[in-house]
């Protein structure tokens, strides 16, 4: 494909402006409703849980409620566990996979740990099944001081208060076959740079902190979701998506540097889980499975080390 092809908006070398901006927004389509799959779920846990706003996204004529999951009896002298999903929106698994682990294993943390869970960081684009935000802004590249994303600050804005209580993270994500094919070459178009090729892993995987690796702890999420669904394996350079591995199904990022969601608590343990959704080997149901399986052994590991 000849850089004139590789996107159908904007011209190769030069990046964006308003017109591109409006055209790509033009070809965005709502394909679900946050409301129905997301709100209403949150809704019925409040009956077991304190469920509270932390503010709103707000585009054109489109406002969207940010609401968040909270433990009961909350105690300052327990550790706090941020679990966070669909900062991506189109990452369906990270989303049903939070609200399944409230729904069905939050209960079993109760005065053990403090949860906090924001199930849908990105309602916009799980509407419209999206990496971006309106603005075509990517908001796990964005949790940064004066952030360009309004997903993005708005989750700041709800953990800062809590900073050194924290004691893990965990981000709930997938890579999937459109990263390859819809996302690196529309962010190359729109930065006007080349677009580079990629493999996509088949197969769960998580990304630690370069600048604070927790080994024992992405071990034992890796070990508790291989009994669900299949562990990358290294590509033919002996990595995944670029970065060498350290450990079985486990890369490093710079979590700060980079803006990513699981850089901003300050946490001990912090981790990005990666689901493979387009895998002829894994179902749907596999891909929640594998993201619940993650949360309650990231917590089993917080609860069993003394924090």
């Amino acid at each position: 494909m000849s850089d004139s092809q590789f996107y159908p908006i904007g011209t190769p070398g030069q990046a964006w402006g308003p017109a591109e901006l409006a055209q790509w927004r033009m070809r965005q389509v709502r394909q679900r409703s946050y409301a129905d799959d997301v709100l209403s779920s949150i809704e019925r846990f409040a009956e077991r849980f304190d469920v509270s706003s932390y503010g709103e996204v707000a585009y054109a004529d489109e406002r969207f409620p940010l609401l968040t999951i909270r433990s009961r009896n909350w105690r300052p002298e327990l550790p706090t566990v941020l679990v966070t999903g669909g900062v991506h929106g189109y990452e369906t698994s990270g989303v049903h996979g939070a609200l399944r682990f409230v729904d069905e294993h939050a209960h079993a943390y109760a005065g053990r740990v403090n949860l906090l869970v924001a199930p849908c960081v990105s309602p916009w684009a799980y509407e419209h099944i999206q990496r971006w935000n309106f603005d075509a802004i990517d908001p796990n590249r964005s949790f940064r001081e004066v952030s360009p994303a309004q997903e993005s600050a708005a989750l700041m804005r709800l953990v800062t208060p809590l900073h050194g209580q924290f004691a893990a993270h965990i981000d709930l994500h997938e890579t999937t076959d459109t990263d390859a094919s819809e996302y690196r070459p529309a962010v190359a178009a729109r930065d006007g740079k080349p677009c580079e090729p990629c493999t996509i892993p088949d197969g769960f995987y998580l990304v630690d902190d370069a600048a604070n690796p927790q080994p024992a702890f992405q071990q034992a999420i890796i070990e508790a979701v291989a009994r669900v669904t299949h562990i990358a394996p290294a590509d033919a350079q002996g990595g995944i998506i670029g970065s060498p591995l350290v450990a079985q199904g486990v890369i490093h990022y710079a979590m700060k540097e980079l803006g990513l969601c699981a850089g901003i608590t300050g946490a001990r343990y912090t981790t990005t889980t990666e689901v493979y959704p387009d895998s002829h080997r894994a179902t749907p149901e596999q891909c929640i499975g594998a993201q619940v399986a993650a949360v309650c052994a990231g917590l089993d590991f917080v609860c069993q080390s003394g924090h």
